[in-house]
């Protein structure tokens, strides 16, 4: 028997031993693919009983698309004094905050760029407007990089500003920026951004002050198996500590591939430097079924449905994710890259759960269930999952 053959036995026993980091990229680099993935899928249900699948009614909001940190595969943001740059005011977020009320929406992820010159009280006049008037509505915003751009702005720390905004009404940071938290992956990348300690020191900060996170992961920029894996180590390890702290931590696991089909990402993809960017279907398959065997310690993960289609998050749901993501009413930034479709109903979502033979949940932003009317367009026959290449 194979090494990855042991470790897939051992884990797809009753309680087993924590994954290393060693085992886990055995597992990535080694482990036939149906095996991995039905390993995958007995973890989850050991972890999550029952047989649903949840899914948010949300959207997304862009405030600004003004950003100074300039990321390589970045294809939304605009430079300051570009001709394309915006700023979105009060009134204009709150009638997007409307028409997702209008549907039963009940979560914003509102984030923006690295805005070099609105001021502190700018965020907390927006927050607790939004609070007021739409109470119902979680406000789950910015993400580290961007809490850390406003507090260099301000001269106050990262974690007096995610004070300040949780006093406004803010809700939960979302993991953006994180990518790799890996430095010689991640320096490389975009410089600008910050190393991953940062990431992670803002992120515990906003535990602490009892803000929902989530974190989040992108691959494909090049980094090697073990490079993801050490990712997934890094996230695991705060994880340890929240939790040891009495945090709630992590709610969520959410990893797609970068999306580069507008973006050359710079010189590392041009002439002699050309490399193989991005990731293949079977990739982040694999991908979510070591994350669902590496996390014991993080009860959710994520199909990415915007950025892989509907078929392939079907598969997902199949290799340990349990949760199908939200229907990104009106999203910006992955559809910049030249993603086609970042929106789906409610119907839509229902449907790809019910056909991949679980039965569709709704959420809110903490993961608590919430009353769910499965519509019969949900229930139409529909084309079986697309095949990973």
């Amino acid at each position: 028997m194979t090494d990855s053959r042991k470790i897939l036995a051992i884990q797809s026993a009753v309680d087993p031993p924590r994954l290393s980091i060693e085992e886990a990229t055995i597992l990535y680099d080694e482990a036939e693919f149906g095996e991995l993935l039905h390993a995958g899928l007995l973890r989850r249900r050991s972890m999550i009983p029952g047989n649903e699948v949840t899914y948010l009614v949300d959207r997304n909001v862009n405030y600004t698309n003004v950003c100074t940190i300039n990321c390589q595969f970045c294809s939304f943001y605009r430079p300051p004094g570009h001709a394309e740059t915006y700023t979105q005011t009060i009134d204009e977020i709150s009638y997007r905050f409307s028409e997702l009320e209008d549907i039963g929406g009940t979560r914003v992820l509102m984030q923006g760029g690295v805005h070099p010159e609105l001021p502190l009280n700018w965020y907390i006049d927006l927050l607790s407007e939004l609070r007021r008037r739409h109470p119902s509505i979680a406000l789950d915003c910015f993400s580290p990089i961007e809490i850390e751009g406003i507090a260099d702005i301000c001269g106050l720390s990262t974690k007096e500003v995610l004070s300040r905004f949780k006093e406004a009404g803010m809700h939960g940071l979302p993991g953006g920026g994180a990518e790799m938290l890996v430095d010689v992956v991640r320096l490389d990348v975009s410089p600008k951004k910050g190393s991953a300690d940062n990431w992670l020191r803002v992120m515990e900060e906003a535990q602490v002050l009892g803000l929902t996170t989530s974190a989040t992961n992108v691959i494909g920029f090049g980094e090697s198996n073990a490079h993801r894996v050490q990712h997934m180590d890094r996230v695991r390890s705060l994880q340890d500590a929240s939790k040891a702290a009495g945090c709630v931590g992590f709610t969520s696991f959410i990893a797609w591939p970068v999306q580069l089909e507008n973006n050359s990402f710079g010189r590392r993809n041009r002439g002699r430097n050309r490399i193989e960017l991005g990731a293949t279907s079977r990739e982040y398959l694999r991908h979510i079924a070591v994350s669902r065997l590496f996390f014991d310690n993080i009860d959710h993960i994520q199909a990415s449905w915007p950025t892989m289609g509907m078929g392939i998050a079907q598969l997902a749901l199949l290799a340990g994710a349990d949760d199908a993501g939200s229907t990104m009413m009106e999203e910006n930034v992955v559809s910049a890259s030249g993603t086609t479709k970042t929106e789906a109903a409610e119907t839509e979502l229902q449907r790809t759960i019910l056909m991949a033979g679980f039965r569709p949940r709704k959420r809110d932003s903490d993961y608590n269930l919430l009353n769910t009317t499965i519509e019969s367009k949900a229930n139409t026959p529909a084309p079986p999952p697309t095949q990973p290449a």
